[in-house]
């Protein structure tokens, strides 16, 4: 049975959503400036998508195997970019006023294991329309045995989960590329739709991509590279384990960590406040000042600006984050920060002891 259906109260907002779109709309005007990828999102992409490409080809070069490893780590590294900064962008429509740039760039994401299709219901629709409502936010349910909303059922292993989480992040492109883009094709039930049906062409995109990522990155290794069965398995390993690491880590400290709020929606299925101010209430930003991060994670870090406004590209999120937080304030709207990435990581840490802990109960 799925589950019922979720209402916002945007009666509710004071006018904070209007005003932040028109404060937010009055800078890319006034500054004659396009909402869309500029010359630093265009070599930012190629610097990745170069990064990805050579240390693909130099595999082949015959460098010693702990230069291997090393371009193994840097393939991992590079596919986490490409999601944040490329194919993230792309698939919200943000990369470019160009609908035809989006989805060709959108196909990076496929490239690297994850189905963009099922990506923009998933994450496009379900979690930033639901975020952080248990029961309808697919981001988070990453695995049975760990509880990011208190809205789960506790388990035993729950108690474990700070520990065995992080391992688990570690997981998620390999879980991309064998297992989860396949079960919500077949699913009937995909967050709050029922029977959702498939397009013919989706299916064709999803098994052509598919053995073309098992042919480049299983397939030509094995049968081009001079190196045993259990090396390969070394390095692939390490490619989409340190890819996975990075991209789990980064999107949990978005939204599972101390401040910010997993709501539930009442009898009648409403959520208590508008979207707008449920947006602000459970997103989280971390580490504005560092300069790596807003450069290689596409802006993630400036979640809060995401989710309002995802259809401008994440190289603007930097510039257009005082105008949001200076509105929320105003209207007395939290915003919720961590100063660094290491705080956010505790942050988060706590909170999967605290969901763990069976005596934990939310208000």
């Amino acid at each position: 049975m799925a589950v019922r259906a979720v209402t916002f109260q945007n009666q509710r907002d004071p006018g904070f959503a209007k005003e932040v779109k028109a404060r937010v709309s009055a800078y890319f005007k006034e500054n004659a400036i396009s909402p869309h990828a500029d010359g630093r999102m265009v070599r930012k992409t190629v610097i990745i998508l170069g990064t990805f490409l050579g240390s693909y080809l130099l595999l082949y070069a015959g460098l010693p195997l702990w230069v291997m490893w090393f371009l193994c780590v840097m393939l991992g590294v590079s596919m986490a970019g490409i999601g944040f900064s490329i194919g993230h962008d792309a698939l919200h429509g943000a990369y470019s006023a160009n609908p035809r740039v989006n989805q060709f760039l959108g196909y990076t994401f496929d490239i690297v294991g994850a189905n963009g299709y099922i990506w923009k219901i998933t994450h496009n629709i379900i979690h930033h329309t639901y975020t952080n409502i248990h029961g309808h936010d697919e981001d988070l349910e990453v695995a049975e045995f760990i509880r990011l909303s208190p809205g789960m059922p506790h388990r035993q292993v729950h108690r474990f989960q700070h520990v065995l989480a992080f391992f688990a992040y570690s997981f998620a492109t390999l879980f991309w590329l064998f297992v989860k883009d396949y079960k919500y094709f077949f699913s009937r039930e995909l967050g709050p739709y029922e029977n959702k049906q498939h397009p013919s062409g989706e299916w064709a995109l999803l098994i052509g991509t598919k053995i073309l990522i098992y042919g480049y990155q299983i397939v030509l290794p094995l049968l081009f590279l001079d190196i045993t069965w259990w090396q390969f398995l070394i390095g692939f390993l390490t490619a989409h384990m340190t890819a996975g690491l990075i991209l789990g880590v980064i999107f949990q400290l978005a939204h599972v960590v101390e401040e910010t709020d997993h709501p539930k929606q009442n009898e009648q299925g409403f959520i208590e406040n508008a979207w707008f101010i449920h947006q602000m209430e459970t997103t989280n930003n971390f580490a504005r000042s560092n300069r790596f991060l807003n450069w290689y994670i596409g802006g993630l870090n400036y979640q809060i600006e995401h989710h309002l406004f995802p259809r401008v590209c994440s190289i603007h999120y930097e510039a257009i984050s005082p105008i949001v937080e200076e509105t929320a304030r105003k209207y007395g709207i939290v915003y919720n920060n961590h100063e660094t990435l290491l705080q956010a990581i505790r942050s988060h840490y706590r909170t999967l002891e605290k969901f763990g802990d069976p005596a934990f109960s939310p208000a």
